[in-house]
């Protein structure tokens, strides 16, 4: 049975191993290696996003853990009752997912923040494992096209007949629910494509969906 979590040392991209290395020598004190699921351990919420961040998952080794976009995800979960605690950008703060677990598409940084389609492929068992794991998980929230493609082609699913969008709401073949969202990144924010009401929006009917 494929693990939920890549090794940390895990082999299998060569390009993001390169980068990985390069990060080990210059910044030694941080995580860089793949990032590891993180939450409730019996989610009825599976956030999916991208990857980790270069100073954010890939420096604390905790998703969304020390850049903006934990920041706005992090507040949102608390307002909706899917997480408590103090979240301090630090995974040795207090703060726990209810009912929710974060995993990436991706578990290692990409240069640029920019997986290819291969990584995105080779990485995919490992988001596999972690659905298949997960049976009770009601609601998938894809934060971005690209968790949201990797999502459905995971699952089975033809992209084609639930296209992303913003809020979109869709039915799966296999009862379940996927909810989209734009990612929650800074440069979203501060063009405006994505606003703090907007990301509640979509969060907030997540979080009505799992407790319906």
């Amino acid at each position: 049975m494929i693990a939920t979590n890549p090794p940390h040392d895990c082999p299998l991209c060569p390009r993001l191993v390169e980068f990985r290395q390069i990060n080990r020598e210059q910044f030694p004190e941080w995580h860089n290696g793949p990032v590891r699921n993180w939450g409730d351990q019996g989610p009825k919420l599976l956030i999916v996003g991208l990857a980790p961040g270069l100073r954010g998952a890939n420096r604390t080794g905790r998703p969304f853990t020390g850049d903006y976009a934990g920041d706005l995800l992090f507040a949102t979960l608390k307002k909706f009752g899917l997480a408590k605690g103090e979240y301090r950008a630090d995974p040795d703060d207090d703060l726990e997912l209810i009912d929710t677990m974060i995993v990436n598409s991706v578990r290692c940084v990409p240069p640029q923040n920019k997986p290819t389609g291969p990584e995105i492929a080779t990485c995919r068992q490992f988001l596999d494992a972690t659905i298949t794991a997960n049976a009770q998980a009601k609601v998938f929230f894809a934060l971005g096209r690209i968790a949201h493609e990797s999502l459905l082609t995971t699952l089975g699913e033809r992209r084609a007949s639930y296209p992303f969008g913003h809020s979109a709401e869709h039915l799966l073949s296999d009862g379940r629910t996927l909810v989209d969202s734009y990612h929650c990144s800074r440069y979203n924010t501060n063009t405006g494509r994505l606003t703090a009401e907007m990301f509640e929006r979509a969060l907030g009917r997540a979080a009505e969906i799992i407790r319906s």
